[in-house]
């Protein structure tokens, strides 16, 4: 455990349970980690890139992770695509336009999103098939990149919060 303690809601997930219960578990335990890599910070702290010569902030990643949850599950759960934070002038607009961005509202967005999904996806079987551009995707397949896309970015945070105030933990 860190200094910072760890908050009731990461809860741990499960070692015995079914394929869903364990992929949910996962995807929820990394969603509550990126949130508690966050806690506690100032506006600008969650706006400073600290391992220079990478832009790359907690707020970026908070807002990028919006994106993808939204960019994944939105489709194949008929649910509204639209980009939150990014758009054809400005395709990192997650990562890059955050000197101007409300954290509070960012942070809320997030939390939104993730609801919103953490509502929806158990109507649909893991084997529910969503066509992308270029090939198919089954849920099952979803849930698990997004447990890689969290996993690679609460790497980031981690190095970016130990970087902005010292504090380390899993």
């Amino acid at each position: 455990m860190s200094e910072r303690g760890q908050p009731p809601s990461r809860i741990h997930p499960p070692t015995t349970a079914g394929e869903r219960e364990q992929l949910e578990s996962w995807l929820d335990f990394h969603r509550e980690t990126l949130l508690w890599k966050c806690e506690g910070l100032t506006d600008e702290q969650l706006k400073t890139a600290s391992v220079p010569p990478s832009n790359l902030t907690l707020l970026g990643l908070i807002r990028h992770m919006a994106e993808v949850e939204r960019g994944w599950f939105a489709a194949p759960l008929g649910l509204d695509e639209t980009w939150l934070f990014c758009t054809e002038e400005s395709l990192d607009g997650d990562f890059d336009d955050v000197a101007g961005a409300d954290a509070a509202a960012d942070l809320k967005t997030f939390r939104r999103e993730v609801a919103t999904y953490r509502e929806h996806a158990p109507r649909f079987s893991l084997d529910d098939v969503k066509h992308g551009r270029t090939r198919d995707y089954s849920l099952r397949w979803i849930y698990l990149h997004m447990i890689e896309e969290y996993a690679r970015h609460n790497g980031h945070a981690d190095l970016l919060r130990e970087c902005i105030d010292g504090a380390t933990g899993h």
